[in-house]
């Protein structure tokens, strides 16, 4: 993985040693502090390139377009809710996927399946283990946004989100970000419709550079990504991991998250 990764800067082929302690130790405090942590230039130019390379043509020719109105809760509708409340307002998200199966020797599966990566991460979120998905479709997911494009409003269904930014757009494409906007004890209904209506000023903005890994933990922090601009699309990869082995998706989550089962 040394021609892929810059493990001279990132030690994650050296578990146990001091270098890789206070690098778990450093993305731990990142994770308290602001609820992530961002490698820039976690993977070397060269291999992006590879990586894109290898992914373009699939994308161009085999992705699944996903077009949807949906609220920030990707869901129909909230027990205890009205329909007509403002935290369930609507907004689009259009992004095209190209899932695992269909780049199985490729940059971003090569780290997605190396040991050593997933021993990093269960180390850097405090767990005994974690494991890849089963499914082949879920496993790695590639998304693009292209111009005019973007991510929406949304809390992720899991604990946490590892995303690899493979390329960046000319402009826009940013992640943007509300930490902590509810608890597993408190919805925060008016703050989620402040937050949609752009009065709350804790929205914070981050661009990320091609290259960067980052794991953010988004069940209570609203998160999106900004509409891309320019001819260049915005690529990343969305790696899923889970505290169990032999994960996959339903056949439902499948068909509405790439068109197909599996």
């Amino acid at each position: 993985m040394r021609h892929i990764l810059d493990l001279d800067r990132y030690p994650l082929d050296r578990p146990g040693t001091p270098e890789w302690h206070a690098l778990v130790e450093r993305c731990r405090q990142d994770l308290a502090r602001d609820g992530m942590y961002n490698l820039a230039g976690f993977v070397r130019p060269e291999a992006l390139k590879q990586a894109v390379d290898e992914i373009r043509p699939v994308m161009d020719t085999l992705s699944f377009t996903h077009k949807r109105r949906h609220n920030i809760y990707f869901r129909k509708d909230i027990p205890g809710l009205p329909p007509d409340h403002p935290a369930l307002a609507l907004c689009e998200t259009i992004n095209h996927t190209v899932c695992a199966d269909q780049i199985l020797q490729s940059v971003p599966v090569w780290i997605y399946e190396w040991s050593h990566f997933i021993t990093f991460l269960a180390a850097t979120m405090e767990k005994e283990a974690l494991y890849p998905a089963r499914d082949s479709l879920a496993r790695v997911n590639i998304m693009s946004y292209r111009e005019g494009e973007a991510l929406n409003w949304h809390f992720d269904r899991s604990e946490f989100t590892t995303t690899l930014l493979l390329q960046a757009p000319e402009q826009g494409g940013e992640f943007i970000y509300r930490s902590e906007l509810r608890s597993d004890t408190d919805p925060n209904y008016e703050g989620v419709a402040k937050l949609l209506r752009g009065e709350d000023p804790e929205v914070k903005t981050l661009t990320l550079a091609a290259g960067t890994l980052n794991v953010f933990r988004g069940k209570n922090t609203a998160h999106k990504v900004g509409t891309v601009k320019g001819a260049r699309d915005r690529m990343i990869a969305v790696f899923s991991y889970f505290d169990r082995p032999g994960v996959v998706f339903s056949r439902e989550d499948q068909m509405g998250f790439y068109g197909r089962t599996a």
